[in-house]
């Protein structure tokens, strides 16, 4: 495999992440069952005519990706690749309401044309006048590792700037659904964060996060993304078998891992797939999460991933994202574990450079 690197990174979240200098300064750990992102100034990006006609979710991806280009010096990419688990939902829902009420007539197209998954990524390629290769993938809470294989493959076969991103948006419609299952958790359990929260479901949260991939190490790089695997429905057994698997091909074992990012929730129901590595092959090893800081939404492991990416290059890991007190000196080799609810299993491994 050919050598793939992080040369940009572009993040707006429930953090003020869009100064990608200042490393979660300011962080804020959510107290809120639903949170929104940090609005950047969308006005230093996006023409103001166009704002007003943009998704939450597009202009929050224009902005990440602009970031993350501008930062690797990259003016129009060979490849434009997103992932998303539930794309424009706001439009989506308008588009479905005037259904409704219209009884299916006269419907104007621009909430359609709005609302599909596709649009960030061409509003992305619009504004850089940018005609390459560029597709969504839509697969759950794999999406965004999806699009980041798609995008290793691609630097495999000689392509050599690849901008790959993971994007979704909180609408109200997908929000009331979410807590009619119990996936949202009850806000009079959030008081003491979400791994003391004791109780089902989780934040649900929002964000954009985009990476200039390159086949050549720049000045500005952050880490080497030397692989991604994804499984979709394993046996809680099979997890570490995986794993450890994922880990031979690329010849370590889990004592070689400087640290592992681990997707914690705080949903009891699930978290026990992190905290059986946690206490096995992980014990000695230095385990921070991201989550208390995000919110869950099916791309949030791309935040994991623009936060591994700034450990890598700083080499500090700040405090309030430990699990335990495990201390590292130097962080050369990093995993990321990711799953959903049970399901949609994703290892993702990084060398810092």
């Amino acid at each position: 495999m050919a050598q793939c690197y992080i040369n940009g990174i572009g993040s707006v979240s429930t953090q003020d992440t869009s100064n990608y200098k200042a490393f979660l300064k300011n962080h804020q750990e959510l107290k809120e069952n639903i949170v929104h992102v940090h609005k950047p100034n969308y006005r230093d990006y996006i023409k103001p005519a166009s704002i007003r006609r943009m998704a939450n979710g597009v202009k929050n991806g224009v902005v990440a990706s602009a970031i993350a280009l501008k930062e690797a010096a990259i003016e129009t990419p060979e490849a434009i690749i997103t992932g998303t688990g539930m794309g424009c939902t706001i439009d989506s829902g308008k588009f479905l309401k005037n259904i409704v009420d219209n009884n299916e007539q006269y419907l104007t197209p621009t909430a359609f044309i709005q609302s599909t998954h596709n649009t960030v990524g061409g509003q992305i390629a619009l504004g850089l006048q940018c005609k390459a290769y560029n597709v969504t993938y839509v697969h759950n809470a794999t999406s965004f590792e999806t699009a980041l294989i798609d995008a290793l493959l691609m630097i495999n076969d000689n392509q050599t700037t690849i901008l790959v991103g993971g994007v979704d948006e909180i609408g109200d419609y997908s929000v009331s659904l979410h807590q009619l299952v119990g996936l949202v958790k009850e806000q009079d359990t959030m008081s003491n964060g979400i791994l003391q929260s004791n109780s089902k479901g989780t934040i649900y949260g929002e964000g954009a996060q985009f990476f200039a991939l390159e086949n050549k190490k720049k000045d500005t790089a952050y880490a080497e993304l030397v692989d991604v695997s994804i499984h979709d429905s394993i046996q809680d057994n099979e997890v570490q078998t995986r794993l450890l698997t994922f880990l031979k091909n690329h010849e370590l074992k889990a004592t070689d891992l400087d640290l592992v990012i681990l997707g914690n929730n705080g949903d009891e129901e699930y978290d026990k797939h992190y905290n059986k590595l946690q206490n096995s092959i992980f014990k000695d090893t230095q385990q921070i999460y991201y989550k208390h800081l995000s919110g869950e939404y099916h791309t949030a492991s791309s935040f994991g991933l623009w936060m591994a990416a700034q450990i890598c290059k700083t080499q500090k890991i700040p405090e309030f994202l430990k699990l335990n007190t495990k201390k590292v000196t130097a962080i050369k080799h990093l995993l990321l574990y990711n799953q959903y609810r049970g399901e949609n299993h994703s290892f993702t491994l990084l060398r810092s450079c």
